[in-house]
């Protein structure tokens, strides 16, 4: 199935007036390829296209962390220009400085916490009472006893302190 999808996509390509330039290789044998735009023998405009060629076909071989992320922001359309070389190179530089500084650092946050461990205080034990919705919350149990007012309460007899009345 290989060679025919390839003969059929190199006869599109001779049909569709698709010409790609490749504009770079990473380390891994992935090749990178640009497609301009371009008007198809319809006369229909065909955006640009930026292409990977991987340097293992099947997808089953493909593992995340294939493509540098320089490249894959140009895939993406992130970035407009391929990245170079020597940028790429200065950017794994600059992952492994901040790789070791956070092994550093972390390494130190251990022997900090080890220190510190006995300067502490030991926790404070809590007492749970219930929630502070609960009906019973601060009580030891709550009550058996009803606590509602229907039956005493009389209409009209309770006024809000501090508030105007309005039959004054």
């Amino acid at each position: 199935m290989g060679w025919s999808q390839d003969l059929f996509r190199a006869l599109w390509r001779a049909l569709s007036k698709e010409a790609k330039e490749q504009v770079g290789t990473d380390r891994f044998g992935n090749k990178y390829y640009h497609v301009p735009e371009y008007r198809n023998w319809r006369g229909q405009i065909i955006r640009e296209k930026r292409i990977i060629e991987t340097a293992n076909k099947r997808e089953v071989d493909y593992e995340v962390g294939d493509i540098p992320t320089e490249w894959e922001a140009w895939i993406r359309g992130k970035r407009k220009t391929p990245p170079t070389m020597e940028e790429i190179l200065k950017n794994e530089k600059n992952r492994e400085v901040v790789k070791r500084k956070s092994q550093d650092l972390y390494e130190e946050e251990k022997l900090l916490s080890k220190e510190n461990e006995e300067l502490l205080a030991p926790p404070v034990q809590t007492q749970i009472k219930g929630h502070a919705s609960a009906p019973y919350f601060g009580k030891e149990e709550p009550s058996v006893a009803p606590t509602s007012t229907g039956k005493t309460f009389q209409p009209g007899s309770w006024m809000p302190q501090g508030g105007k009345n309005p039959n004054q």
